[in-house]
């Protein structure tokens, strides 16, 4: 199993972040009995946390971001083929780059493992 780091670094922020919200609503509400505030304060947390969450494991900003174009002429092999290049993550950004070089699906995942071994995260 892949894990991105920086998604779960995020959503331990985040999770951290929930206690003292509920906390406080289920001070403010605890004169309505323990089950009603827990459910009040579980539904307020819901309806912030919900969209944190879906920003955290979907955004495209914390994953790494591929570039893939079709009839391409591979930059290592010369063949003409769908290219793939990594345009970002992490460190690494390629996002204005003026030649970029897109690879064969081959080639591209021999790229990938050098990428690799410099510590690109490339998924």
């Amino acid at each position: 199993m892949h894990i991105n780091y920086k998604r779960y670094g995020l959503y331990l922020l985040r999770w951290q972040a929930s206690t003292p919200i509920l906390a406080g609503v289920g001070i403010i509400l605890a004169s309505t009995g323990q089950l009603v505030a827990a459910i009040v304060a579980n539904l307020i947390g819901g309806l912030i946390f919900f969209w944190v969450d879906q920003f955290i494991f979907t955004s495209q900003s914390l994953a790494a971001q591929w570039e893939v174009r079709d009839n391409i002429t591979c930059v290592d092999c010369g063949r003409v083929a769908r290219g793939y290049r990594l345009v970002r993550s992490g460190d690494y950004d390629k996002t204005h780059d003026h030649e970029p070089e897109f690879r064969c699906e081959e080639c591209s995942k021999k790229k990938t493992e050098v990428l690799k071994g410099r510590g690109i995260r490339t998924e």
